[in-house]
């Protein structure tokens, strides 16, 4: 496929995973989540959560069938293929533990899952059980342990505990969510909707929901102004000394990023992409919903997406549906570990992990 559903469909994405962590008290809707936002910021010091992203479907049509017939069997995988993440977090002393599923449905339907636990300076993840993959009995469901602070000196740099940093990870989405949002015309993009018509799980308990929609309508406007008018300051952002430990990325990257963006040639070319828009996209759906607690804490956020891409010059199509959900609960009580953190017989070194695999190679960046 070209840049032009490329251009569309990864804007759509990016548009969903800032707009997520939106929350706020009831009042116009764009001024609830982003005045709201620095509450959850700064407030939301432990919490559960339950993450779900669920693929309706997803069909790529090339217009070749030897292209067609060497896609289909993975797309026949991913097709209903389900991804949850359950965790815990909490600030002080920092500890998080997050367990990964993954169910492939399909002519080949698997499902495992992978354990992970993080304290301020080491990762634990346990080894899963993958079909088809020859892992060593002798180490399936053993924990290995990741000393970050030995692999960075590995990789001969310096382990700063800022990379770890939750809390200031929460305060750059936050600040990217507001700078995003401010570019959006309430009336346009923002809604309430009823909690009862939300479709919120069993459980949740919403004094407002807050809905961004774009449309066939407003699509064109809304990708101009995510790239000419938010990416900038995005980028502005990025490159904040503040945020220098914790992303680790080259000032020098930022800066061509953001000249690139906004040199004339890919001005024009985006422009002419966006004139064409209506001929190779269409959105059946897109909105992200935000669920607000009497607290003003986000209780329950939910995106849809669905979209079909198409470039009738190659004959190419893709169709692409997916939900996707988080939902937090417990905000600032005393947390429950069900793992905890690996000790024991239960844990094993990166290099008796590779010792089982005969030496052969594996990553320190496991």
């Amino acid at each position: 496929m070209n840049k032009k559903w490329g251009l569309s469909a990864a804007a759509l994405m990016l548009s969903a995973a800032l707009i997520l962590p939106g929350c706020a008290k009831k009042e116009e809707p764009k001024e609830a989540l982003t005045a709201a936002a620095s509450k959850a910021t700064t407030d939301m010091k432990s919490y559960e959560m339950k993450t779900k992203l669920v693929i309706n479907d997803l069909t790529i049509d090339t217009g070749t069938n030897e292209a067609d017939a060497s896609t289909g069997q993975i797309m026949s995988m991913l097709k209903n293929a389900e991804l949850t993440i359950d965790g815990v977090y909490q600030a002080e002393p920092m500890q998080t533990e997050l367990t990964t599923v993954l169910n492939l449905k399909g002519d080949m339907a698997m499902s495992f899952t992978v354990p992970m636990v993080m304290t301020g300076d080491k990762l634990y993840v346990k080894v899963p059980s993958i079909p088809f993959l020859p892992i060593p009995e002798t180490i399936v469901n053993k924990f290995v342990e990741l000393d970050l602070k030995e692999l960075a000196e590995q990789q001969g740099a310096e382990f700063n505990p800022s990379q770890m940093d939750a809390q200031k990870m929460q305060k750059l989405s936050n600040e990217v969510m507001n700078t995003l949002l401010g570019e959006y015309d309430e009336t346009k993009y923002f809604s309430n909707i009823k909690p009862k018509d939300a479709g919120l799980p069993e459980g949740v308990e919403a004094k407002q929901v807050v809905q961004f929609k774009v449309t066939n309508d407003n699509v064109k406007e809304a990708l101009t102004i995510l790239v000419n008018n938010a990416m900038p300051k995005i980028i502005d952002i990025l490159g904040k000394d503040e945020y220098k430990d914790l992303l680790q990325i080259e000032p020098a990257r930022l800066a061509e990023a953001k000249e690139e963006l906004q040199s004339s040639e890919a001005r024009a070319e985006f422009d002419k992409n966006l004139a064409d828009l209506n001929k190779y996209l269409t959105i059946n759906q897109f909105h992200l919903n935000t669920a607000l607690n009497k607290d003003d804490y986000p209780v329950y956020q939910d995106m849809l997406m669905d979209i079909k891409v198409n470039d009738p010059d190659k004959g190419e199509n893709v169709t692409v549906s997916m939900n996707a959900s988080n939902q937090y609960s417990k905000i600032n009580e005393k947390q429950t570990f069900k793992i905890g953190i690996p000790q024991g017989d239960d844990v094993i070194t990166l290099e008796e992990l590779q010792q089982q695999f005969g030496g052969s190679g594996m990553s320190t960046t496991y």
